[in-house]
């Protein structure tokens, strides 16, 4: 059995994962898109060292911030490093907020075509109220299965349209049906203005944990376009460089990790064949000995 411990950032799923481990023998391995790569460990909220070191973790801080990350890559590098677990009889906990690297390993990938580089620079060229246009005029049903506020969704969905000739939610539809065999999924529920608080505190003790002499010894021009997209990572570039007072910028990432939040609680919305636990109330352990005890 696979067990998905899901959720959004700062619910508590690394310490979750951790008393799970302890309860049942279990090796966890990284869902986060971000907690793989190596360098900004406080950044990306990567467990502590101690944690680390009571329970075997995989794939934490494994990938140079230069290399680029995706979910078909992810999928392989995890398959691969769950296969070994499990040669030594040892359960597995998969535990991140990275919805679309969780569903590339539980459902496999959509078969989806690889972006088309001269197709992109003319759909780049578009406003946003023109991508949404031509995304409606061939597929008026698209309202209902993109965000169109979000010009990123909408561009690869008009790319996805125009490259098959078919809606990219048709290409999807295998995508959205349930996981392989053998594989439990979880998310981990919190009231949102606990998370909030959970988020903003986290904000102020990575601050207070040595965040920007982290950031400092990055170099900006080695980061990958991936490893640039680390939430809090531009706004303490410009701390660093003197364009932006830190008590400034430690809001702006506050709102940046509860904007995150939101749309990963969007996301596993979705995921009906999660079962959702309560945290709110519970400690570590508590929540663990539920998701034992109610199988």
């Amino acid at each position: 059995m696979l067990i998905v411990l899901s959720g959004p950032t700062a619910s508590g799923k690394s310490a979750v994962a951790l008393a799970l481990a302890k309860l049942t023998g279990a090796e966890i391995v990284c869902a986060d898109a971000f907690q793989l790569y190596a360098g900004l460990p406080i950044l990306t909220a990567q467990p502590a060292m101690e944690h680390l070191a009571a329970a075997p973790h995989h794939l934490y801080g494994s990938v140079p911030l230069t290399e680029e990350m995706d979910a078909a890559r992810y999928a392989r590098i995890a398959e691969e490093t769950i296969a070994a677990v499990r040669q030594r009889s040892r359960p597995v906990i998969l535990t991140g907020g990275s919805g679309l690297y969780i569903k590339a390993l539980t459902h496999g990938l959509s078969p989806l075509p690889p972006a088309d580089p001269s197709l992109r620079a003319e759909l780049d060229a578009l406003t946003p109220e023109e991508l949404s246009n031509r995304l409606l005029a061939l597929d008026p049903l698209a309202g209902e299965t993109v965000n169109l506020r979000n010009p990123r969704y909408v561009q690869r969905a008009l790319e996805i349209a125009l490259l098959t000739g078919r809606p990219a939610a048709a290409l999807k539809e295998s995508f959205a049906s349930g996981p392989r065999p053998g594989i439990r999924g979880i998310f981990l529920h919190r009231d949102r203005s606990e998370l909030y608080d959970r988020i903003n505190q986290r904000t102020l003790r990575m601050v207070q944990g040595g965040v920007l002499d982290e950031v400092r010894a990055v170099r900006p021009d080695k980061l990958s376009v991936t490893a640039q997209k680390t939430i809090g990572l531009s706004e303490l570039q410009q701390v660093i460089a003197g364009r932006m007072p830190l008590k400034e910028a430690i809001a702006a990432i506050q709102q940046a990790t509860r904007r995150y939040a939101k749309r990963q609680i969007t996301w596993f919305r979705r995921e009906t064949w999660m079962g959702t636990v309560e945290c709110g109330g519970r400690s570590e352990e508590e929540v663990a000995a539920v998701i034992i005890t109610n199988p």
